[in-house]
């Protein structure tokens, strides 16, 4: 669901770029330049970090017509790191993710509302846990340019919330962390 939420962060950051036609861009992780990640509060104490390390994706992008950028981003569940393998194996159970059943989240955009100085929101459905939901992307662009290789490359982040029983996580980790935060770090590079 993070590798969902970082391709529509790229979507959204193509919108202030220099083409005049649609560029299509992949997510660079086979250089690791793109992290999906997420943080939940720990009993109301403390911030639980994690992210996922498997993920692809992919966006388009008309600088003419903004409001038509697409987005397409799929996570491999399995692959969560909390950086504790107890705890990951807690999350990859039914009681959370239940990556058995449901081995990929996707996040497919639907609609990008362009802002100001390369800021946008970007909607779209996530797939999470066998559940479709609406949600929304706060995104910025972070840069554009020619990279070292003789290729073109945009960098954006963004990030978004929504409540872990949205999606039928039914685990119960007391009122402080009842919602995610998903936050996106990605750099695109232009097919």
């Amino acid at each position: 669901m993070k590798k969902l939420l970082a391709t529509s962060l790229l979507a959204t950051g193509l919108l202030t770029g220099n083409s005049v036609y649609a560029e299509d861009y992949a997510i660079d992780t086979e250089g690791m330049h793109a992290f999906v990640q997420f943080r939940i509060q720990h009993l109301g104490y403390s911030w639980l970090y994690g992210r996922f390390d498997k993920f692809s994706g992919n966006f388009s992008y008309d600088e003419a017509k903004p409001e038509e950028a697409k987005a397409e981003v799929a996570i491999d569940t399995t692959s969560i790191n909390s950086n504790h393998a107890e705890r990951d194996k807690h999350l990859r159970s039914e009681d959370f993710l239940d990556v058995e059943k449901f081995p990929e989240a996707k996040f497919v955009s639907t609609k990008f509302i362009p802002g100001a100085d390369g800021a946008g929101k970007l909607e779209g459905d996530l797939t999470l846990h066998g559940v479709t939901k609406p949600i929304t992307l706060d995104v910025k662009q972070i840069g554009a340019g020619d990279d070292p290789w003789g290729g073109f490359r945009r960098g954006f982040e963004g990030s978004t919330k929504f409540a872990l029983k949205d999606f039928d996580i039914k685990k119960d980790l007391g009122p402080a962390s009842q919602e995610v935060e998903m936050i996106l770090a990605v750099e695109g590079v232009r097919k």
